[in-house]
């Protein structure tokens, strides 16, 4: 099997860092979530790559050796989609699997809204899709309807996280988002930041090392938080781009994978909502599954969802 490569790829306007794995094959695109980087897909890479995939891991705009524009509107969905089409179109491919956890699930699907032509297959981990219509979910409205101590709100005003971070190192930083596991994380209590309230776990869990985790600190100290911040500080925005898709269905095959214990499920509805009707209407041709895990399932549970990525690729290779 050949070993992870890097190289840098002009896109859209900026420099994508790219990790790849496979010579040969269907193009996998992988797509990471926050705060995170290419190396989240480690294991996926391998597995797929042995199998018989191209596997493409980017780091997104804003992350890692990617470039972190200093503009927040630099971080649409416009941008966001353009970036992975840019992407297709150097390997010279019209369409690819495209899977995407978490921020990486959220640009899959706008991907598979904007452009289904260039999609042939989605796989999105723990972060379901809603509608426009249903996304009424501003920072303003997370602010009304959780408080002040939501971190989307306390994301947004610049700075402010930066900041708050650059009280702890980075390794602690990572640690605290990545092996989260409090149920009423979203809210720090009143005048806290949402670092300083998030705990930093004695004991790690199986699924990692203290050195995968140093790689995620390494790299976060070369680059910086800001970018990944710009991404929630272009919601509002995205909210107002995305009008013309309104009513609009992901028609592409689709796989949703999530962690029954995943925190995001607890927080308005979002476990029955992922179960119902709606999501399913929304998204028609698509299958769900629900593992024994968190958030951060592709690490966590990393041979079950490499399997279940491997299942659902395998449906559609050969046409």
């Amino acid at each position: 099997m050949t070993e992870v490569t890097h190289q840098i790829i002009k896109t859209n306007g900026i420099n994508i860092h790219i990790a790849e794995q496979g010579e040969a094959g269907p193009l996998v695109l992988l797509l990471h979530g926050f705060p995170e980087l290419w190396f989240s897909w480690r294991h996926q890479m391998a597995h797929l790559a042995k199998h018989g995939y191209h596997v493409v891991a980017p780091d997104i705009r804003g992350y890692g050796d990617s470039d972190s524009p200093l503009c927040t509107k630099s971080y649409t969905l416009v941008h966001l989609v353009g970036d992975i089409v840019g992407l297709l179109d150097h390997f010279g491919e019209e369409q690819a699997f495209v899977v995407g956890h978490d921020l990486g699930a959220f640009i899959g699907w706008h991907l598979s809204l904007f452009r289904p032509d260039r999609v042939k297959a989605l796989v999105a981990l723990s972060a379901p899709y809603f509608s426009r219509s249903q996304n009424t979910r501003s920072p303003e409205s997370f602010r009304r309807m959780i408080g002040e101590g939501c971190y989307i709100w306390q994301f947004q005003e610049p700075g402010r996280a930066e900041r708050a971070f650059a009280r702890y190192d980075y390794l602690t930083v990572i640690k605290k988002f990545l092996l989260m596991t409090k149920r009423d994380y979203l809210v720090a209590p009143h005048g806290m930041e949402i670092i300083d309230y998030l705990e930093t776990p004695a004991t790690l869990p199986p699924w990692i090392t203290e050195e995968e985790l140093q790689v995620y600190a390494d790299k976060f100290q070369e680059s910086g938080f800001s970018g990944p911040l710009n991404h929630f500080r272009a919601m509002e925005l995205n909210w107002e781009l995305v009008g013309p898709w309104e009513g609009s269905k992901i028609v592409v095959p689709t796989k949703f994978i999530a962690g029954d214990k995943d925190i995001g499920f607890d927080v308005m509805g979002t476990r029955e909502y992922v179960k119902g009707e709606v999501f399913r209407s929304l998204v028609p041709n698509i299958e769900v599954v629900i593992l024994d895990g968190h958030h951060h399932i592709q690490q966590e549970k990393a041979q079950e969802v490499s399997n279940e990525i491997l299942s659902f690729l395998k449906k559609f290779s050969a046409n």
